[in-house]
């Protein structure tokens, strides 16, 4: 018994040695060797997790932009940061690529119908960690969501629209009943959406025998434009791709609703587009047209247009 004593006291003393030699306790050296959050490791702040895949080649410590994508009802962000064409998407614009966990799969947005966290607070703690961890610019941000994770965007951009740079929901806006107004400036907002969605329909459609009441996303819009004292009939029309868009420019923002013939599905390009419109509408020049194009021909060795469609 002694020498077992004698010899675990000897360990131990030399496990402090080694860590005095590089100046580190032996707690200390423990820790250093617990992994770091990153990839398909999650990132844990107070109330929940996400996940952050970086651009080739950019250190941690590195300013740089990101696009955070939240998952549809059910949900996992692993399953998205594991996505390639969100990845290479994000490779392409040289931004980090963030997903972000709803618990148990959900959102909590105010007219929700489970409520397990106060997003609006746990978003602030993602975005102040993101951040101090991985050096992502505040002004250089954008939100992306699809189905249950659009309406949570919707709802981040109406309770403070400076949060992100800007937003991007894919098929959900807000439900009913509608908010009258939103308590904040104008958003920077592309919205697309098929008009043959028959989950998160153009009318929007009831729920759970009628309790719940997804919005319809023309009315949604209504909102930002009585609120801007803008005229719908004001609205630039164009061709992009395969969506027919049209926007809205009210002073400080941009308000922007492209459908497609499609149902309920998100596609990489239409976030890499509502990025590249963003960094226009906000003057990003190291974010230009130029850069996504090189890296199409790169990546898919064919010839791109230089416009602000994406390949």
């Amino acid at each position: 018994m002694r020498f077992l004593l004698w010899l675990a006291g000897g360990l131990l003393a030399g496990l402090l040695s080694v860590a005095g030699a590089f100046g580190q306790t032996a707690p200390d050296l423990i820790a250093f060797e617990q992994p770091a959050c990153g990839g398909e490791t999650a990132c844990k702040v107070d109330g929940g997790d996400y996940y952050i895949h970086l651009p080739p080649g950019s250190k941690a410590s590195q300013p740089k932009g990101a696009i955070f994508f939240l998952h549809g009802h059910r949900g996992k962000a692993i399953n998205e940061i594991r996505n390639k064409s969100f990845v290479n998407m994000a490779d392409g614009l040289g931004v980090a690529f963030i997903t972000i966990q709803g618990l148990e799969g959900t959102w909590s947005f105010p007219t929700a119908p489970r409520h397990l966290r106060d997003e609006f607070s746990f978003f602030d703690r993602v975005l102040a960690d993101v951040s101090k961890r991985f050096g992502v610019r505040r002004d250089r941000t954008l939100l992306s969501g699809f189905s249950s994770g659009a309406f949570m965007t919707w709802y981040l951009a109406c309770d403070d629209a400076d949060r992100f740079s800007g937003y991007a929901p894919i098929a959900g806006a807000f439900w009913q009943p509608l908010p009258e107004s939103c308590k904040t400036k104008m958003p920077y907002l592309f919205h697309v959406h098929g008009t043959s969605d028959k989950v998160v329909p153009l009318a929007g459609r009831a729920l759970g025998g009628g309790r719940w009441i997804q919005g319809d996303v023309f009315k949604s819009f209504d909102i930002w434009l009585h609120q801007a004292s803008v005229s719908e009939d004001s609205a630039r029309h164009y061709v992009s791709g395969n969506l027919r868009c049209e926007r809205w420019s009210p002073n400080g923002g941009v308000l922007e609703l492209c459908l497609h013939d499609g149902g309920h599905s998100v596609r990489a390009e239409w976030i890499k587009r509502a990025w590249l419109e963003l960094a226009k509408a906000r003057g990003w020049t190291e974010y230009a047209a130029d850069r996504a194009v090189a890296h199409c021909r790169e990546t898919k060795g064919q010839e791109a247009k230089a416009s602000s469609d994406v390949c």
